[in-house]
């Protein structure tokens, strides 16, 4: 039985990447206001990647169950220059699993992924391209180019989250990556093949290695409305990538518990010194009490962390799809148009 995947067939040459063609997935939760605007950016970027690369471009929008008119208007954009595949979900179940609803319904040969708020420019997809295209890379990520404007606060958060989830690891995750980026048709094909439901898009895509750049940039001020990633929210991302993607909580916490039991043994023995050098006992009932906390709070961090590793575990074996479709629709720039069925359920 092989173990592993050949996708060496599906390399990119100059001359093969026009006729593999690119699909671009645009996850959508409530972004009525601005997608309009944003279909007539991506239309002009698909006229001006065929007429450099002859490179025929589709957009796959998914809607991952908005409140507003998202999906009304998604379905009334003109097929104008590029395809459009409009994907909608069943519920929201996360921006994780729209992306990878968008990768499964891609039928071009490269993928790129944007967000759907305006705050990816288009006008860099065409640098991405010329890396894929003209340079050969497989993987062309994009990377926040400062910090600038957040605070410190967030900052340390955020280099702190990616010293843990890289501790240790053989590959790393480039700090301040994004979702915004372009693979390769066999790193698509990769990508596709990782059978986990508890996905970190930014880890596996650095994960599945071929060649990668990092593109730096600096992303727009969103067009309208407010970012739905609260702290809470975010906090809860980082732990969903940290369990994911990487054992390291797991190595803190056995490093901890270690130190712990190191200091308590060094304790004991200066107890043990001073009642055979001078007689007296130190009082128990304070350090006692301290010990107990300290020893049952970090057990308990433990058991906690351990714990957010076997829902993992119990997540995976119970198999269960990452979304349901519950519609599909496709128009063609050539005039055609097709829809599925909207009981459809969806690739795992």
């Amino acid at each position: 039985m092989t173990l592993g995947s050949d996708v060496s067939r599906l390399t990119t040459t100059p001359a093969g990447a026009a006729a593999q063609g690119l699909s671009i997935v645009v996850p959508l939760y409530n972004e009525a206001a601005g997608l309009v605007v944003l279909h007539e950016r991506l239309t002009g970027l698909a006229r001006t990647l065929k007429a450099r690369y002859g490179l025929v471009c589709e957009v796959v929008y998914v809607d991952d169950g908005s409140a507003d008119n998202t999906l009304a208007i998604a379905r009334t954009l003109a097929a104008d220059a590029l395809d459009i595949q409009v994907v909608s979900l069943s519920r929201n179940f996360g921006k994780e699993a729209a992306l990878m609803a968008g990768l499964d319904h891609a039928r071009r040969g490269a993928v790129l992924f944007m967000d759907g708020d305006g705050q990816h420019p288009p006008s860099l997809v065409e640098k991405l391209v010329s890396h894929w295209i003209d340079d050969g890379y497989d993987v062309v990520y994009t990377a926040k180019a400062h910090r600038d404007n957040e605070t410190f606060l967030r900052r340390q958060a955020v280099h702190g989250f990616y010293a843990l989830v890289n501790w240790g690891a053989r590959q790393k995750i480039p700090e301040d990556a994004g979702d915004f980026r372009l693979l390769s048709p066999r790193a698509a094909n990769a990508l596709r093949q990782l059978p986990e439901r508890n996905r970190f898009f930014k880890g596996l895509s650095n994960w599945i290695g071929f060649r990668q750049v990092r593109v730096d940039y600096e992303p727009a001020p969103r067009a309208h409305g407010v970012t739905t990633f609260s702290p809470s929210r975010l906090i809860g991302l980082s732990i969903e990538g940290l369990t994911s993607f990487s054992v390291a909580p797991l190595r803190f916490a056995s490093m901890l518990g270690v130190l712990l039991a190191f200091t308590a043994f060094i304790f004991g023995l200066t107890i043990l010194w001073e009642v055979l050098t001078t007689g007296k006992q130190v009082p128990g009932y304070p350090s006692l009490m301290i010990g107990l906390m300290t020893i049952g709070g970090v057990q308990l961090i433990m058991i906690g962390i351990v714990g957010e590793y076997i829902g993992k575990i119990l997540s995976e074996l119970k198999a269960r799809p990452i979304y349901f479709v519950a519609e599909h629709s496709e128009k063609r720039a050539d005039g055609g148009t097709a829809a599925r069925s909207p009981e459809r359920t969806a690739a795992e």
